[in-house]
């Protein structure tokens, strides 16, 4: 392992695989942000179809 470290310069290449992360990580949040079911700051205009059927429970029998 040792020997590919003489190859590369451990700093030259530390620094090239962070910003190949960081580029990598923007660039997924960026395209999730795109959609309309991932986009959690744009929020949602309409509400979902599972919260349309929702209905509130019965009150309790009253004694």
């Amino acid at each position: 392992m040792w020997r590919i470290w003489l190859l590369f310069d451990p700093r030259r290449a530390l620094v090239g695989l962070f910003t190949f992360l960081l580029v990598l990580a923007l660039l997924i949040h960026f395209i999730l942000l795109s959609t309309d079911r991932f986009n959690w700051l744009g929020g949602h205009s309409a509400p979902s179809a599972a919260a349309t059927h929702m209905s509130t429970m019965p009150d309790a029998a009253k004694p």
